[in-house]
């Protein structure tokens, strides 16, 4: 378990304490973006292995239990996570890594609901997966993913504000990181053509593959019993 905590604390600090900060700055003026890239690559790579490897490895010590009522909840609210990623992932975008030059267009598609669909989406995996495991191996290692995710938002906006300056500040008003807020407060336009067909089928197609292999894949069945 100490192991766990430590790969968390790990992976939280070099995604949280380094690179959305003007720590990252420094490394990037001192080493080179592309140089920086590689190094910061390997250190998240190497630190998600070590919090797979030490969760998988942990006791199980139980807090609440599996939850089996949750199960459908958490059936009902994978699938908009799954969305998110898919769609967020295939989709061009001024907050993803190299992407910056984009900030100049009109938000479309997934970006309307929010500029950090990929984000969003893991963030609502790890809360589910957190809330439906109930152990302390299961709280260690999907808060800090949602840690991450959720902080890696507001993290993310800072960096590019100090990159991109007016022009970050023109893209973030016409959009929200809390899916729908911008649509409803009507400083942008959600078109669903924009997204186009084959990104919601892909990511429909990802749900139901691990919905469909969640027992034999993770070693839990994802229904009731």
């Amino acid at each position: 378990m100490i192991s766990l905590a430590l790969a968390a604390l790990f992976f939280i600090v070099i995604h949280l304490g380094w690179s959305g900060t003007r720590l990252r700055d420094a490394a990037v003026a001192g080493l080179g973006l592309r140089a920086y890239m590689v190094v910061f690559s390997v250190a998240s790579v190497a630190g998600m292995i070590w919090l797979v490897s030490a969760y998988n490895s942990a006791a199980y010590v139980p807090t609440w239990g599996q939850l089996q009522w949750w199960k459908p909840v958490a059936i009902v609210l994978m699938l908009p996570a799954f969305l998110l990623v898919v769609i967020g992932l295939t989709t061009p975008n001024p907050t993803a890594v190299a992407q910056e030059g984009l900030v100049s267009r009109a938000p479309a598609g997934i970006v309307c609901v929010t500029r950090h669909p990929f984000l969003i989406g893991v963030a609502i995996w790890a809360v589910v997966h957190g809330i439906g495991n109930g152990d302390v191996a299961s709280l260690l290692f999907f808060v800090s993913l949602a840690v991450v995710a959720i902080a890696g938002t507001v993290s993310i906006d800072a960096k590019r504000r100090r990159v991109l300056g007016p022009a970050w500040d023109g893209f973030a008003a016409a959009t929200s990181i809390v899916p729908f807020a911008a649509i409803a407060a009507g400083r942008t336009h959600f078109r669903a053509g924009d997204i186009g067909w084959w990104r919601p089928a892909a990511g429909c197609a990802a749900y139901a593959l691990m919905l469909g292999g969640h027992a034999h894949i993770i070693g839990i069945s994802p229904f009731p019993v």
